[in-house]
């Protein structure tokens, strides 16, 4: 139960061989360009390869280089394609929506509609049953969309930018609901934000001028990354230790406090759901202040640090202390006169802080 892809498109400088394993999710990242949407589209029968050779769970999807070339079309091939925008159809309800997958298989009507009412509820948009998408925000849409593409019980799950069109109060819920869902399924996103990667994924493979730059353990490639790419993405802070209520604390003792990212939490700073067990701090270097003494407040994390680094980032300067990094202004640097080697204190809110387990 796996699937094996292998495809060239010459046009498009793109020459990919993917595996995802039984109930995997893979993250694909990369630059613009780099070749993440012909994946997709290659896997879901939007595009033809040049030449491969690719197979779901037994089924072939395509054989374009024997001499007995096939071709699946897409409504055939066992997987759902669920895009960046909703795309629900207009002149339906969301049940209507959600029920077109179990009725174009042949399911009655009156079952299609009761199947359809039961994956709504599972992504908590049973309330929403009876709206068309023009009554919906961006979150319920894309929550309702979510429950049209599992309703067709897909064998993979193909996930292309879901949370991009997302608000910052959207993203985070969805999230949390993605990797409910995406627990145990086969499934590949499409991602440029760090987070879901962490988040949701098993492994990250890294795509750059339509070829695989590196592949591996999502945590493992984030912490030691061999591309450029992966290199930016490495900026993130992220501090693992053990979940202990209200964040993470570290073997060294250091407390970050955040909010729950865990399907079921609340998702507010200082509450967590889940206690026990390994877990990250992930926070961006933009959030962080830079201080010369210990600022407190609430609820707000500060901890002592030795810049080892200061660097020009765009239109801020990139305060490094180890493995840590804080983006201040240039004036800032100027006023607190900070040098490598200088003990200064990083500060950062804990609603800026995203915490999970691992």
């Amino acid at each position: 139960m796996t699937l094996s892809f292998q495809a060239a498109v010459a046009g498009r400088g793109f020459d990919v061989a993917l595996t995802v394993r039984p109930g995997e999710t893979v993250a694909v990242m990369g630059p613009n360009g780099a070749g993440k949407s012909t994946l997709l589209a290659s896997i879901a029968g939007l595009l033809r390869p040049d030449s491969g050779r690719a197979e779901l769970n037994g089924r072939t999807l395509f054989d374009l280089d024997g001499g007995k070339r096939a071709w699946t079309p897409p409504h055939h091939r066992g997987t759902a394609l669920l895009a960046q925008e909703p795309l629900l159809f207009p002149h339906l309800s969301a049940v209507d929506n959600v029920s077109f997958g179990p009725r174009s298989a042949g399911v009655p009507k009156r079952d299609a509609k009761e199947q359809a009412l039961r994956w709504l509820a599972g992504v908590d948009a049973e309330h929403l049953a009876g709206r068309r998408p023009a009554e919906l925000s961006g979150g319920q849409a894309q929550r309702v969309a979510v429950a049209r593409a599992l309703a067709a019980d897909p064998a993979l799950l193909l996930l292309d930018e879901p949370l991009a069109a997302l608000d910052i109060h959207s993203a985070p819920l969805l999230r949390r609901l993605f990797k409910r869902v995406l627990a145990g399924r086969q499934a590949i996103i499409v991602t440029h934000d760090v987070l879901d990667a962490l988040m949701l994924a098993d492994r990250v493979v890294i795509l750059e001028n339509g070829k695989i730059a590196e592949e591996g353990p999502t945590r493992a490639v984030l912490e030691r990354p061999r591309s450029s790419f992966a290199a930016g993405l490495a900026g993130l802070n992220f501090i693992p230790g053990a979940l202990d209520g209200t964040g993470v604390r570290t073997s060294q003792g250091l407390k970050i406090a955040g909010h729950d990212e865990e399907p079921g939490g609340s998702g507010e700073p200082g509450r967590l759901t889940t206690q026990g067990g390994p877990g990250v701090a992930v926070f961006p270097p933009s959030a962080v202040s830079v201080f010369l003494d210990d600022a407190h407040g609430s609820p707000r994390n500060s901890f002592a640090v030795t810049i080892t680094d200061l660097e020009p980032h765009g239109d801020q300067i990139r305060v490094r202390a180890g493995g840590l990094a804080a983006d201040i202004t240039p004036a800032a640097s100027a006023d607190l006169a900070l040098v490598p080697g200088m003990t200064v204190h990083f500060v950062v809110k804990a609603a800026a802080v995203s915490v999970y387990g691992t």
